[in-house]
């Protein structure tokens, strides 16, 4: 099993100070904004504002820095935006063949 680590949602860069990253912490690789609700904890694309903590206050920009104050930075495996998801693949193959292309 792998290691849970906090990092960059963008790059994947490991965030290994300790603490929680301020509103204006960037990323060293690649400039990307860290206290960021993509990279926090109770993110959830699937529930009502796509955070679980219902006392936070709505953000419109999940990939912007912001000054919430339930940030709690996510330990979780690194998976790259470039890695395919073989049920993202399956789906679309399945979607191709019905459209017939």
């Amino acid at each position: 099993m792998s290691e849970l680590t906090r990092h960059c949602q963008s790059c994947g860069w490991e965030w290994t100070l300790p603490g929680q990253p301020g509103r204006s912490e960037t990323c060293h690789r690649c400039n990307a904004d860290l206290r960021v609700c993509l990279n926090c904890s109770s993110y959830a694309p699937s529930v009502a504002y796509q955070c679980r903590d219902r006392r936070a206050d709505p953000v419109q920009e999940k990939a912007a820095g912001n000054f919430c104050e339930l940030f709690e930075f996510a330990r979780r495996t690194f998976v790259s935006k470039t890695t395919l998801n073989p049920r993202e693949t399956a789906a679309r193959n399945q979607l191709k063949k019905l459209l017939g292309d």
